[in-house]
């Protein structure tokens, strides 16, 4: 076997050293046809998931659609679609190639969105207007979707561009986007940017110009130790004085900014075009990006009506996100419907403990460390709660609840992007960048995307048609009934 384990050996080499993800791409179906994985793919036959079910579901469909009955189609998809129908979802099944899965699994998902494209532009004297935005309310709430989740991370934080680089440069973006500290930036910019205007912004060269000073010192003795006027008037220059209504109504994305209380009793703050339509995005970000001692936290602020800015939430000061919500995904699951998350994680304080492997443990040894993992993390959150109980100073109480709160958190979502290990570098947290850097962090955030872009177009594809085509009818009907706000509707078909 030297010819094939060297032909092998060749297409790994391409792989680690592709310069875009078409070369990565190509590379992978290579790997996959010499290996046998293409194999594995085209038999149905597989314990990881209901390939039985999958069959009969695909079969059911076909029958329908070929009958041009879109009533049936509607029944067949009501009656028990979801996302992880009969396992698909697992990730055992993704272990076994390097792109793709199983044939019977990807002839279904196009199945479905075949019979919603069908549904959709259904002759309505067979299923009428209502009874589509009946059929697509229905099953895009409890179909779910997807939410893409940026961390914390200050300078590492710069990998998130090049993470929703490559989403957006196919159309993979999902339409719930959360950010916390620097990942509250980047979150900020999809909220704010169209398609074609992130294309100009997740560059390296207009991420340095606008970034390069963010680090200033201010100082001992001050509110913070670094000053935070060029963070702030880079902010200003990206964001202006731009609501999350108003961002909503640009580009139909729903951007979620957390930020926590700067004092103690108030828990953490998801502001968004539903909690906060009219809060400034410029100042959650900079609160959301407010590391206590490193920056001094923020009053935020909110347009009225009339176009005057007022103080939101007055008396009260809000600071890094990512202390209490790095990754807010129970609550954009009850404000949004999501039940399925992207994670692109930076966070200094998770990174080095986590992996992007979501498999559940094969072994003793594996499902023995997990469990004993939980339970340091309870008893470490119990001594906190005691500790918080006993001491009186204000001060400290705030501080160990802010670090309770550091461990009581999740990590990691469905999907997690991840730095490479070199980029792990605390030295790089609190420091200004280079062009050089920034370029690095980018290149990084895309190499890391790349082997998940096929996953995340699989998991999202059917929940973004039900989505696009809801939207859709939803234009329609405000038109007919004369409603001049328009829910804009991305192009997410593109």
């Amino acid at each position: 076997m030297p010819l094939f384990n060297r032909q092998l050996h060749e297409i790994e080499n391409v792989l680690a050293n592709a310069l875009n993800y078409q070369e990565y791409k190509e590379a992978c179906l290579a790997h996959d046809a010499l290996s046998g994985a293409d194999e594995w793919k085209e038999k149905d036959p597989c314990r990881d998931y209901d390939y039985r079910l999958i069959r009969k579901r695909v079969q059911r469909m076909q029958i329908a659609r070929s009958n041009g009955d879109g009533q049936a189609l509607m029944s067949i998809l009501h009656e028990g679609l979801h996302g992880n129908l009969g396992n698909i979802a697992a990730p055992e099944l993704i272990g076994h190639c390097l792109i793709g899965t199983k044939r019977l699994i990807e002839t279904f998902i196009n199945e479905v969105v075949t019979a919603l494209d069908f549904i959709y532009q259904s002759d309505e004297r067979q299923v009428d207007f209502y009874q589509k935005l009946w059929f697509f309310e229905e099953t895009a709430h409890a179909f779910g979707r997807s939410c893409l989740m940026l961390s914390g991370g200050a300078g590492l934080g710069f990998f998130h561009c090049g993470v929703v680089k490559s989403l957006n440069e196919r159309n993979l973006l999902p339409t719930v986007i959360s950010g916390a500290s620097a990942g509250s930036i980047i979150a900020a910019m999809l909220g704010t940017r169209t398609h074609d205007e992130l294309l100009e912004s997740l560059s390296a060269e207009f991420i340095f110009e606008n970034f390069k000073g963010w680090r200033t010192w201010s100082g001992f003795g001050k509110k913070g130790l670094f000053d935070s006027k060029a963070l702030e008037n880079t902010l200003i220059s990206l964001f202006d004085l731009t609501t999350f209504e108003e961002a909503f109504q640009k580009t139909g994305r729903h951007v979620t900014v957390s930020v926590s209380p700067a004092d103690l009793h108030q828990h953490s703050r998801l502001l968004n075009a539903k909690t906060s339509p009219n809060a400034i995005i410029t100042q959650a970000v900079r609160a959301s990006c407010a590391v206590p001692v490193v920056f001094s936290p923020v009053q935020l602020r909110a347009k009225t009506p009339q176009g005057d800015i007022v103080p939101y939430i007055p008396n009260r000061r809000f600071a890094d996100g990512s202390l209490m919500a790095d990754l807010p995904f129970d609550r954009l699951a009850r404000l949004y419907g999501v039940n399925h998350s992207i994670v692109s994680q930076t966070n200094p304080l998770a990174v080095p403990f986590l992996s992007g492997n979501r498999i559940n443990p094969a072994t003793l040894s594996g499902l023995t460390m997990r469990y004993l993992g939980q339970i340091a993390k309870t008893n470490s959150i119990y001594a906190f709660d005691i500790l918080e109980r006993l001491v009186g100073n204000k001060g400290a109480k705030l501080a160990i609840h802010k670090v309770r709160s550091i461990i009581d958190q999740q990590y990691v979502g469905n999907i997690n992007i991840l730095p490479e290990k070199q980029l792990r570098n605390l030295a790089q947290v609190l420091a200004n960048p280079s062009l050089q850097s920034i370029q690095r962090l980018i290149s990084s955030g895309e190499r890391a995307t790349w082997p998940q872009l096929d996953v995340i177009e699989r998991n999202t594809k059917i929940s973004e048609t039900l989505r696009y085509y809801l939207a859709s009818l939803k234009k329609r009907e405000a038109q007919v009934l004369g409603h001049n706000r328009l829910t804009a509707v991305p192009n997410l078909r593109a």
